[in-house]
């Protein structure tokens, strides 16, 4: 019974959120979803990896190198980042819209560069995860809202964005708990 309480607790926290940050308005050229991972470290951790839109190479890995157009990593920074080979792009010029340390909301949109990811803005949100045993767990959500290419369809852009965001979260829980 106590473990039942405990997920519907976890599962409650986790429609909160998405109600609060992760609700998109579409038009019908676009498609979005979003993207759960739980990680075994401690909230402050991973908000500090998370939150540094200087550096966001530190976990995504399709991210060679990043440079700061404009801005010091505040809400209305610009960077310039540059993709590993292999991908299909080279560079992505992308814009921090919103950054929230006390609720853990980083916003950013994509305003340039050479890839399929057009007109798209991403949303990541974190919370503690107190039902957990022994605590220092956190419970990372990112959504995205992206056009879907003439050439293509909602499906393979879905697919397309849900594996980059996917990779970039395990990512990020196996260096966090590393690091724990």
């Amino acid at each position: 019974m106590q473990l039942r309480r405990s997920q519907m607790k976890v599962q409650n926290q986790l429609e909160k959120m998405k109600s609060l940050h992760h609700t998109h308005i579409l038009s019908p050229t676009q498609c979005s979803n979003t993207v759960v991972q739980k990680i075994n470290a401690p909230l402050p951790l991973v908000w500090s990896m998370v939150r540094q839109f200087d550096n966001p190479q530190i976990y995504k890995k399709f991210i060679k190198s990043c440079k700061m157009r404009s801005g010091c990593g505040g809400a209305g920074s610009v960077r310039e980042v540059e993709v590993v080979s292999g991908m299909p792009a080279e560079r992505s010029t992308e814009r921090l819209d919103r950054l929230d340390e006390d609720v853990h909301v980083m916003v950013f949109s994509i305003i340039g560069g050479d890839h399929k990811l057009v007109n798209y803005q991403s949303t990541t949100s974190m919370y503690e995860d107190e039902a957990e045993e022994g605590g220092g767990k956190t419970a990372v959500i990112e959504s995205y809202v992206v056009d879907i290419p003439v050439d293509s369809c909602e499906e393979d852009t879905r697919a397309f964005a849900d594996t980059i965001v996917g990779c970039n979260l395990k990512s990020l829980a196996k260096i966090a708990e590393k690091m724990a």
